[in-house]
């Protein structure tokens, strides 16, 4: 059986659906039906979240490929923040500790791996004293737990391999597998009456009187309300709904290498550097997956298609809107000194690991082979500015989740509660 079939036959018993005719109409005794666009696990969360808070509502996810999670959520470190980086008392802060509350409870409830392997976050040198005061003072004031400061023998206790003169260590940063999370969520949403449609790529919305029609290759789909969380798609599709240009959507190729089984004792938990507050990058880092191995990375380098997560892949009409878009160039020009340090680091292994090297000298060459790439979203302001915040957007009865970096993977769960805010009313 072809793996489409398969996945089709398999999300019908669970009642997710890949056929051709996606029509909706309106369900006698139902208040409101809710469209969301979109199945990572943002859009996921979304539903399930409006059946939480809006009983009696129908609710209908449509994703354009054949699973749930095959973008952002399945192209990701796999790590759940613990609220390390954030401004306290930010929304980005209050929602990833949320959010981390909360996934840990829904894997606890579905058996779902959690793993609390801890974080480093090392300084190597004096010159990056500074940046850590300021994100131990951020981390605190987040009330992130365990959290404390270690050098010397404590630093090498934690990470035997490890190199740098002081780090922060936060014992409950944990690993999990998005992608299991986002099809526990769809399961939830199809077990309480939701609908999982998959092959439905959004063309168009349309008001026809108070309804909105979603328009698909496959058919139409006709909603109340829609919330469209797209990810590397979300401004295109915000526009087709109506609302603002900006910010634009630039894609940001993350590659990364793995560490040979053999030697991946070389790293117990995670390993990372002082981050460049300049960037919403958090730098190449050492990450252990709930698989048992140990990935390097992500770097940052320009992706030639919104989904290119191989180098060869290559959109010309991708090419053509960054061409013409000015907050493009204006963020390149800002920013072009960075983008050939990244090229450099995508185009030679050796520089790739040399960069590795500095937080984990034991690790050679040899000692890594590539390993699957992911594609950011990176929302960017009209004057090519990275935007390294929530965004909400919307027009009229669509509701648009424009940027959603992370930790948004562990925040979804909160993330959804305040997307739900914001819709109107039901009727």
């Amino acid at each position: 059986m072809a793996q489409g079939e398969a996945l089709a036959e398999a999300y019908a018993e669970a009642g997710l659906h890949t056929g051709q005719s996606a029509h909706l109409s309106t369900v006698d005794g139902v208040s409101q039906r809710y469209g969301v666009v979109g199945a990572g696990i943002v859009g996921l969360a979304v539903a399930r979240r409006i059946q939480t808070a809006r009983p009696g509502s129908q609710v209908t996810v449509l994703e354009k490929e054949d699973d749930v999670g095959r973008h952002q959520t399945g192209h990701n470190s796999g790590v759940v923040h613990a609220g390390i980086y954030y401004a306290p008392g930010s929304v980005k802060a209050e929602l990833c500790r949320r959010g981390r509350l909360q996934l840990r409870q829904l894997c606890e409830r579905h058996g779902l791996a959690y793993e609390a392997v801890g974080k480093l976050v090392v300084a190597s040198s004096a010159a990056e004293l500074g940046r850590l005061a300021e994100l131990e003072r951020r981390a605190t004031g987040n009330g992130v737990p365990g959290l404390r400061r270690v050098a010397g023998a404590a630093l090498r206790d934690i990470e035997p391999h490890v190199a740098g003169i002081a780090a922060l260590h936060s014992p409950e940063t944990a690993i999990v597998d998005f992608v299991a999370v986002a099809r526990v969520l769809a399961g939830e949403v199809t077990g309480a009456g939701g609908e999982v449609r998959l092959g439905f790529r959004v063309t168009g919305f349309s008001h026809v009187g108070s309804e909105m029609v979603v328009a698909s290759p496959a058919g139409e789909a006709v909603f109340d309300q829609v919330v469209v969380c797209a990810g590397l798609q979300s401004d295109r599709l915000a526009r087709l709904a109506g609302d603002v240009p900006a910010p634009a959507i630039i894609p940001f190729r993350g590659e990364y290498y793995r560490i040979l089984p053999e030697r991946a004792d070389l790293v117990r938990g995670l390993i990372y550097p002082v981050p460049d507050p300049r960037y919403p990058f958090l730098g190449v880092h050492f990450t252990r997956r709930v698989s048992g191995g140990v990935d390097i990375g992500p770097n940052a380098v320009l992706a030639l298609a919104r989904e290119g997560y191989r180098r060869s892949d290559v959109s010309l009409a991708d090419l053509r809107s960054m061409a013409t878009d000015s907050a493009f160039w204006r963020l390149a020009r800002r920013h072009w000194r960075t983008g050939i340090e990244e090229l450099w680091g995508s185009a030679s292994k050796r520089a790739y690991v040399q960069r590795a090297r500095r937080y984990v000298p034991a690790l050679r060459d040899e000692d890594v082979v590539p390993a699957p790439a992911g594609v950011r979203a990176q929302a960017v302001t009209p004057g090519g500015l990275l935007v390294d915040d929530f965004v909400l957007g919307g027009h009229g009865p669509v509701v648009t989740v424009r940027n959603a970096p992370s930790p948004a993977a562990t925040s979804a769960l909160a993330i959804a509660e305040e997307v739900v805010r914001q819709l109107p009313p039901g009727s």
